[in-house]
């Protein structure tokens, strides 16, 4: 995605032309990425600096982290005491094409910082989810409370002494005490969110939608504040499905974190591989042959239209359409049974690996693959039929769940819901990664940001994906299906038989797993349902540091309320649906 030698000489002079050499200092990255060391009191005026008042602005919080940084060996900023923590913003900037990296240093064993939640709208999750996780308060938020774990949780997860395996918690023991406790904690109190129970002439109702119904797509509970049939406003209530994932990437070796990622959004299959893999093949230095490449888009863009597929049809059952679920997962089956026939699994086959894949594509690969791409247009246009041109379906969809463009950047919507109102940006195109620059393909666009818009972009990619999927099968490169970077895991067997070098690195990689060099490194990659990316920190040991996952679900869902504020509660499952969000993609 980035040279890591291109340094953003020019931003750096813009920044420090305005604040001076003292309040920022550049940092060199595996990926690339401008990064810059702020001061806390610096932080507020310069982010606001950058969204508002430089050429070309970075208008997009793009993502919200921090790191636990006390159990590792640091260097401070311009000479000064290493942090306890870091808190890391990334800000994309669409004009530049280009992502900025800013992080500062706090100390103490509960540290503050400014809120930006009056600057950007979707950092207000962010800083709940850092809040959450490590303990760290965002002076000024407006409702600094838990976002993934119970209210009742003692401690915060990602802290490094927070445990990371149930063994090492105790059993669990749910005395009529605690239950009680668990069950008051469940009761929503209005006026904790800032809602009214009363207009001038009636009393609001509030209801639960979820967590267990089937318009939520999943194990997901969102609050209604209703006048009547109207939404006045809602609450989503998330972390019902939180496993931990990012915990899970501390403990776990370089390469057996690889099945974990599978898990993320559960509909993308590979596409997770590849979107961890990416930022560890940058810290590594690992350059894949021109084959893996393709194989990898390949099995990325046929899980693209497994994924849509899914969406596609549980969008009209929501609508109330009840046939064209059982088509699409027909068709989902007949992309599973190529997927099995070349990984060996189907939904999370863990078949991507550092460096490569895990073997060769089979014998009769094509064939699987041409026959899908010639039986599935005609499809399509049958779906178009059934589902896109009923009136009924667009009668449901046609001018609801409507933003603009500035709404979704403002919101750090991406993928689908971005090219809805018309701006055609896709991490295939603008930054392409795993050769997608090779690949002649359109990235489909609509105008009016409504759900019936989303539709269309994801029926439109679907075609897209088979443009490239085609082009795959004709233009397969020879060669290996892996690098021959030392690092990769684990290397070719038949070479172990011919130097003691190789055969070392294999037992090595094998037993412990690759040493991966100190530093960090970010992927980023068009996932199914928008920007999907790693942060990934090395201390130079067998397991990552720190493990950050982008993922497009989550602001997607943070901006629910939004967007159904004066709709009806059935106009709200077809925004809902037109989301196209999975739950473990929220909440990891």
């Amino acid at each position: 995605m980035f040279d890591s030698k291109d340094i953003d000489s020019s931003l750096e002079d813009e920044l420090f032309a305005v604040f001076g050499e003292a309040a920022f200092k550049p940092q060199a990255t595996a990926d690339g990425v401008a990064t810059f060391w702020v001061k806390k009191e610096h932080i507020v005026t310069l982010l606001t600096h950058l969204k508002t008042k430089i050429r070309s602005p970075f208008g997009m919080l793009y993502d919200l982290s921090a790191m636990d940084e006390r159990n590792r060996a640091k260097v401070g900023m311009n000479g000064s005491v290493p942090p306890d923590f870091t808190v890391v913003y990334h800000l994309l900037s669409f004009g530049r094409n280009r992502f900025v990296r800013l992080k500062v240093a706090l100390h103490g064993e509960y540290p503050s910082i400014a809120s930006i939640s009056s600057l950007w709208k979707n950092a207000n999750w962010y800083e709940r989810e850092v809040f959450d996780m490590f303990g760290i308060r965002f002076e000024g938020h407006p409702n600094l409370r838990r976002i993934l774990m119970p209210v009742t949780w003692n401690g915060h997860p990602l802290r490094k002494e927070h445990p990371a395996r149930a063994t090492e918690m105790g059993p669990f023991r749910l005395w009529d005490e605690k239950q009680n406790l668990e069950q008051e904690a469940l009761q929503f109190n209005p006026e904790e969110w800032g809602l009214k129970r009363h207009s001038a002439d009636a009393d609001f109702m509030f209801l639960n939608l979820g967590p267990q119904h089937p318009g939520t797509h999943g194990v997901l509970r969102i609050i209604l504040q209703l006048d009547g049939e109207d939404i006045v406003d809602a609450v989503p209530d998330i972390g019902f499905h939180h496993r931990g994932a990012e915990k899970m990437g501390e403990r776990q070796s370089w390469h057996t974190y690889i099945p974990y990622t599978d898990r993320v959004d559960y509909l993308g299959g590979v596409m997770n591989n590849l979107a961890y893999l990416l930022a560890v093949e940058k810290l590594a230095g690992i350059q894949v042959p021109a084959r893996v490449e393709v194989i990898r888009v390949m099995l990325c863009e046929l899980f693209r239209i497994a994924s849509h597929l899914v969406w596609y049809g549980t969008f009209a059952q929501d609508l109330g359409q009840l046939s064209p679920v059982f088509y699409m997962f027909t068709d989902r089956e007949k992309i599973f049974d190529i997927i099995e026939a070349i990984c060996g699994a189907r939904m999370h086959p863990n078949w991507f690996r550092i460096g490569g894949v895990a073997q060769d594509l089979p014998v009769g690969w094509d064939k699987l693959v041409r026959d899908f791409v010639n039986y599935f247009p005609k499809q399509l246009r049958e779906y178009d039929q059934m589902v896109m041109r009923n009136s009924i379906f667009r009668g449901r969809t046609v001018g609801i769940g409507i933003y603009t463009l500035e709404e979704a950047i403002e919101w750090g919507v991406t993928g689908p819901g971005l090219r809805a109102c018309g701006y055609e940006w896709d991490f295939r195109k603008k930054q392409p990664y795993s050769g997608y620059e090779n690949f002649d393909f359109d990235i489909p666009t609509a105008q009016n940001g409504d759900c019936y818009d989303r539709a269309v972009i994801r029926v439109e990619e679907m075609r897209q994906s088979l443009r490239i999927i085609e082009q795959c099968l004709q233009n397969m490169p020879e060669g290996s299906y892996k690098s021959d970077h030392p690092l990769t895991t684990p290397p070719l067997k038949k070479n172990t038989m011919q130097d003691i070098e190789t055969l070392i690195t294999h037992f090595l990689n094998v037993s412990w797993g690759p040493v991966i060099p100190p530093g960090e490194a970010m992927s980023c990659i068009e996932a199914t349902k928008g920007a999907n990316g790693y942060y990934l920190t090395s201390d130079g040991s067998t397991s990552a540091y720190r493990v950050r996952i982008r993922t497009p679900s989550f602001p997607h869902m943070q901006m629910l309320p939004y967007i159904s504020k004066g709709y009806t509660v059935a106009d709200l499952l077809s925004i809902l649906g037109s989301i196209d969000y999975v739950l473990a993609d929220i909440d990891r």
